[in-house]
């Protein structure tokens, strides 16, 4: 049980306080409603882009790291494609410090084509080196449109190609700035031994007059059923073949999402798992296999991802993966199969309630989703998930007609030279 206080201040940005006694550390995290979900088709990788922009300076900041550093912290960010994440932690007698720091950069980025031009050569290169030219690094720049047609999600965070960002012009920075990154758009958080109306009145005098955004209605086009599977065969530079199967599933909100994640624990959660035993160990045609749901704000999906052992062929693991799946949809599942994944996950929500940035954050995101007190009954949720609500979950998503299969095949020429 995370215990917690939530308000907003009259600028919209809502704020939750978590008080930890037992540790010198404050954290503070920033959770902006915004992430590549909410991008133009036409110029996707912004909420990317932020992510690196809001560290190339404030109005009247030009250095964000510099001061943090030099009161002892440490900072870090990420973007997803719901959600961009700001995260800090540093002793908590210096807390008006992180405030100051984040409150700058939210009242007004420094904007000089010099911080665009550096943090946009910087995506780029990133998405050279980690999409490109990397093994295996274009999956999801596959999987993902042949999945998604119509939803946002059909692009990857950094965004669809290369030339969206290197024609991103100044005015559509700014546009995309001051519509998202405001106070009405983000939720604040701090956790650690704090003085409560101490830190309630550093917030207000920090936060209190940045001027709140324009209303943002999101207008996002809803994915229709995929009633038809759907399949892409690729050939890559890459030392074996690898499968990739992407089954439709709900919203991360939906009451079915536990049974669905727990069913992708059953099929590919550790040694135990069902994929693994079978397909790994025992019949030996995949090398390695991984199945995990992405947990997304609109509609997810289930996705099984196995690197094939030599002289296997795509078809042969398909089909393999498949007859796996049918059993989990004909037969029910015992009590202490499902028991054990059940206690996988109490286990790493305990670890999530250990550190006081692991609270900050997941209290912001929680709150961004629908609500923060949502986290504190997540472990119920779990637990609450039946054997039966196992099988009816398993026949309704793992359909093969829902289903976007990739074949990534290992080409002759990368075979001769391995």
């Amino acid at each position: 049980m995370i215990l917690f206080e939530k308000y907003k201040l009259d600028n919209g940005l809502t704020v939750i306080l978590h008080q930890d006694k037992t540790t010198p550390i404050a954290a503070v995290n920033i959770t902006y409603n915004v992430g590549s979900r909410d991008e133009d088709s036409n110029r996707t990788g912004f909420a990317h882009l932020f992510e690196h922009l809001m560290f190339g300076g404030s109005k009247n900041i030009p250095k964000y790291d510099t001061p943090l550093q030099n009161v002892g912290g440490e900072n870090n960010a990420f973007t997803n494609v719901d959600i961009t994440n700001y995260y800090l932690t540093l002793p908590v007698q210096n807390l008006e410090t992180a405030f100051w720091l984040e409150s700058d950069r939210m009242n007004e980025l420094a904007f000089s084509q010099k911080s665009l031009d550096i943090q946009r050569n910087v995506v780029i290169e990133e998405f050279k080196q980690s999409y490109l030219n990397q093994p295996y690094g274009d999956v999801m720049l596959l999987l993902k449109p042949l999945a998604y047609k119509v939803h946002p999600y059909q692009w990857n965070t950094i965004g669809k190609n290369m030339e969206h960002i290197a024609e991103a012009t100044m005015d559509e920075v700014k546009a995309f700035f001051y519509t998202f990154y405001r106070p009405n758009n983000a939720v604040l958080s701090v956790a650690g031994n704090l003085d409560m109306d101490k830190t309630k009145s550093m917030i207000e005098k920090w936060f209190g007059h940045i001027p709140s955004g324009k209303p943002y209605k999101r207008n996002i086009p809803q994915e229709p059923p995929q009633n038809q599977a759907r399949k892409l065969e690729v050939e890559r530079p890459v030392p074996i073949d690898c499968l990739y199967k992407a089954y439709r599933m709900g919203k991360r909100t939906d009451d079915d999402f536990y049974a669905v994640d727990l069913i992708s624990d059953l099929l590919g959660n550790g040694q135990s798992a069902r994929l693994q035993q079978s397909l790994v160990q025992q019949k030996q045609l995949f090398s390695s296999i991984n199945v995990y749901v992405t947990g997304t704000f609109d509609d997810g999906l289930l996705i099984i991802n196995g690197y094939l052992n030599p002289s296997v062929s795509l078809s042969q693991a398909d089909e393999a993966v498949q007859e796996e799946l049918e059993k989990l949809k004909t037969a029910t599942v015992s009590e202490y199969e499902l028991q054990k994944v059940k206690n996988k996950v109490k286990t790493v929500l305990s670890y999530s309630e250990l550190q006081v940035q692991d609270k900050a954050m997941n209290l912001g995101i929680a709150e961004t989703l629908c609500d923060a007190a949502s986290i504190n009954n997540e472990l119920n949720r779990y637990n609450a998930v039946s054997i039966e609500a196992i099988l009816e979950n398993s026949k309704k998503v793992l359909k093969e007609e829902g289903c976007s299969t990739l074949y990534y095949k290992s080409n002759e020429l990368c075979s001769k030279s391995n």
